[in-house]
């Protein structure tokens, strides 16, 4: 089944493109040319999209404020948004992660990057809505926040459970340091890295036998492996 890509972009010869080539990737592009449109189809529950790509200079409603609409509306609350910025300082990316965009990429870009920014979005929203992982030994629900390791219950802290969410939901990849520290303490954490290494101590302690799953990967960060 085809998902519907919303592209809100003033820029006609980028919004083309992107439309193209979305298309040709097996998408199901719509462009609208400003905040106020984007906005009415993004609400059409007809045409409601699988991920939003939006530009953050736009005329009339800006995309900050459209993404702020959208987080404020149940229908699009958990709609993944990737903003399109034509400004690289640290401060305004910040700004666009926190009123509610997913991702961020700079212009000019390109369209091969983008549309690999839009499939890896597209996988991370599919394994966050899996409600529970099991295998041999560790059984997690995320929505009750429960984790059991040989059948005995783990009692984490909010901070630890969201690190082990975040590595498990990335199973078999390594997690950097810095991805760590943006998704779980936030984008706007500029504290030190040692602050995760300590938390992971902790998690893999409380864990026991189950914290082996954890796996260090020098000079990068952490991987979780399942067992088997």
């Amino acid at each position: 089944m085809q998902q519907n890509i919303l592209i809100v972009e003033d820029e006609a010869d980028i919004a083309e493109s992107l439309h193209y080539n979305l298309k040709r990737e097996g998408f199901r592009p719509t462009i609208a040319e400003s905040g106020e449109k984007g906005l009415r189809i993004a609400l059409d529950e007809k045409t409601t999209p699988s991920l939003i790509i939006l530009d953050l200079m736009l005329p009339g409603m800006s995309g900050m404020e459209l993404c702020r609409r959208l987080r404020r509306e149940p229908l699009t609350e958990t709609t993944p948004i990737i903003m399109l910025t034509a400004k690289a300082a640290e401060a305004d990316k910040i700004s666009g992660l926190d009123v509610g965009a997913d991702d961020y990429i700079i212009k000019p870009f390109s369209v091969k990057e983008l549309t690999a920014r839009v499939r890896a979005v597209l996988r991370r929203v599919e394994r966050d809505s899996v409600p529970t992982y099991s295998d041999s030994r560790l059984t997690v629900d995320f929505n009750d926040m429960r984790v059991m390791c040989d059948g005995e219950g783990v009692k984490l802290t909010r901070k630890e459970f969201t690190l082990l969410e975040y590595l498990i939901k990335n199973t078999g990849r390594v997690a950097t340091r810095q991805q760590l520290l943006d998704n779980v303490w936030g984008y706007s954490y500029f504290g030190d890295t040692r602050t995760l290494d300590v938390h992971i101590r902790r998690l893999r302690q409380k864990m026991d036998e189950c914290g082996t799953c954890i796996e260090t990967v020098v000079g990068v960060g952490y991987r979780f492996n399942k067992f088997k």
